[in-house]
């Protein structure tokens, strides 16, 4: 049977599927909204949202790679919404990594 059907959160975990929420990556100390970030809290922060993300990236991958073989196997279907959502994702990656490539040619340009 397609997935289409399933019941949700606990069908894919029956699957053998692990789903990944995204981590809410919230700054240490909360400031009023007149302190100005430091560079320092700033690439803290940042630094903890990449090693969030890595995380959360790497157990996303192992889900996926699950998903396709099970899919590959059972010759199951699923909404061509995926699509759409992947492709959203994709974009997403490639703007994140062309800012976080921004962020280090900074870095290299100390003083």
């Amino acid at each position: 049977m397609g997935l289409e059907g399933r019941g949700g959160y606990s069908d894919l975990h029956e699957l053998g599927w692990t789903l990944c929420i995204g981590t809410v990556v919230e700054p240490r100390s909360r400031m009023d909204e007149h302190t100005k970030p430091t560079v320092d809290m700033s690439l803290e922060a940042l630094s903890e949202a990449v090693g969030k993300a890595s995380d959360d990236l790497r157990a996303v991958r192992a889900t996926l790679d699950v998903a396709r073989a099970d899919i590959a196997s059972r010759n199951t279907s699923l909404s061509r919404d995926v699509v759409g959502h992947a492709e959203k994702v994709i974009v997403h990656l490639r703007e994140a990594d062309e800012s976080l490539r921004d962020v280090l040619k900074d870095l290299g340009r100390r003083d």
